[in-house]
């Protein structure tokens, strides 16, 4: 048996590695654990702040206005016993039937009647009590009821505007002094004023009202609506389904996202060189702010409709090329339907922007004074967000609260757009 070779480990004299302690490294670990909770618990903390402190700012933004504009929708009357029977005004009962009633009333002296009452009540200075819109209703009160010529009959009239801010607990010592007085005397009632949302503007905070803008308003919007609707979604699906992906088209869509982000002011400037300047078309009319108005909003509603299509999984196209549909049908039975609640969402939201523009409005001179409601397109007309600022510019005290109450009334329509908004994007959302 021979002797076999067994080979030698070579030893060392070096001390083997010491280990860290198990303690050391879960300390450690546990302290990186609980930075990382801490920073947490930061950024947490500070978007729940962020969150309330901007429900604190709408808050406070809401009841501010609410609390201004209440009053606007309250009007101050007082008592005014007038004889029409004594004043024999020279009028034919047979006129006081048809649109001639008003004139006929009118040239019959009834303001006259109504101030002299005025004067025998309450002095000298009764006049200067009643809004210059009182004797329109006791106009109103004799084609409802021509007996009234007849008899002695009391009215309320709405007084006049230094009264009624004093009514309410704004006015001068004077004013306040004259609201003590009637009040004492119980000549002095408050109702709801319903001439606000029944009226067009005026020179007299008393009779100042909402209708007319807002009327201008609607049709303003329904005109941007139906132009830019349709272009806009026909567009979003022209760009994502048919274009070819080339440098011209690129170019379109760079172009529309730049259109998306300029001052609304450009747009006005716009319509005012081609609707009034090339076009010749009226000016203050709903048609032409809807024209200006439309051609801001379309590429909101490319954009918002593009991203509506992208969002359509692919397997839906592919399964209805798959069973025979032509590339139209895909688009309009298949595409188009479920891509429906982000477009009516991005376009309601974009109408919302809209209805609150006053800048390309006033450089087509929408910003007129305009005493009777739009009839058409084409009528002088005003919008909400302009009657605001007209309101906003003027001297009286009256004005403060109407145009806080009409800031309520063009809030209560965004809301309602924007809720619309909300139900139509729940009603056809399709979950994946």
């Amino acid at each position: 048996m021979s002797d076999t070779l067994v080979p030698q480990i070579p030893t060392t004299n070096a001390e083997p590695a010491r280990r860290v302690p198990t303690d050391w490294t879960t300390q450690a670990m546990q302290s990186r654990i609980r930075r990382r909770y801490a920073s947490e618990r930061r950024f947490r903390f500070a978007g729940l702040a962020a969150v309330w402190m901007s429900a604190a700012f709408l808050a406070y933004l809401l009841i501010t206005m609410v609390m201004q504009g209440a009053s606007g929708f309250v009007e101050t009357r007082v008592a005014l016993p007038v004889d029409l029977a004594a004043a024999a005004l020279p009028i034919d009962p047979a006129r006081l039937v048809g649109r001639g009633a008003d004139l006929a009333l009118a040239g019959a002296g009834l303001e006259g009647t109504v101030l002299a009452a005025a004067s025998s009540k309450y002095g000298t200075d009764g006049a200067n009590l009643l809004s210059d819109g009182a004797w329109a209703v006791v106009r109103d009160a004799i084609k409802a009821d021509p007996s009234l010529l007849q008899r002695r009959t009391v009215f309320e009239v709405p007084v006049s505007s230094p009264i009624d801010v004093a009514a309410k607990g704004n006015g001068t010592r004077d004013a306040e002094a004259v609201v003590a007085r009637l009040k004492a005397s119980g000549a002095l009632t408050r109702g709801f004023n319903a001439g606000f949302l029944t009226s067009a503007d005026s020179t007299d905070a008393t009779r100042v009202g909402i209708w007319g803008a807002f009327k201008g308003s609607l049709l303003t919007m329904v005109v941007t609506l139906l132009l830019a609707f349709p272009i806009g979604v026909l567009s979003a699906l022209y760009l994502e389904e048919y274009a070819p992906k080339n440098r011209w088209t690129d170019l379109i869509e760079v172009s529309i996202n730049n259109l998306a982000a300029v001052p609304s002011i450009i747009f006005g400037l716009l319509g005012l060189a081609v609707f009034l300047g090339t076009f010749g078309m009226p000016r203050s009319a709903p048609i032409v702010g809807g024209l200006t108005l439309a051609l801001m909003t379309m590429p909101v509603i490319v954009i918002a409709g593009r991203n509506a299509i992208k969002s359509v999984p692919p397997s839906i196209r592919d399964a209805s090329l798959g069973i025979g549909a032509s590339p139209v049908q895909v688009v309009f039975h298949h595409v188009l339907p479920l891509a429906l609640p982000g477009i009516l969402t991005g376009t309601i939201i974009g109408m919302a922007r809209a209805l609150g523009e006053t800048a390309p409005l006033l450089m087509i001179g929408m910003r007129a004074f305009i005493a009777a409601p739009p009839s058409g397109l084409n009528d002088p007309a005003t919008v909400l967000p302009v009657q605001i600022f007209l309101w906003s510019d003027q001297v009286s005290r009256g004005f403060v609260e109407k145009t806080s109450a009409a800031i309520i009334v063009l809030l209560v329509f965004l809301l309602a757009m924007n809720g619309v908004a909300i139900y139509l994007r729940n009603r056809f959302e399709t979950r994946w």
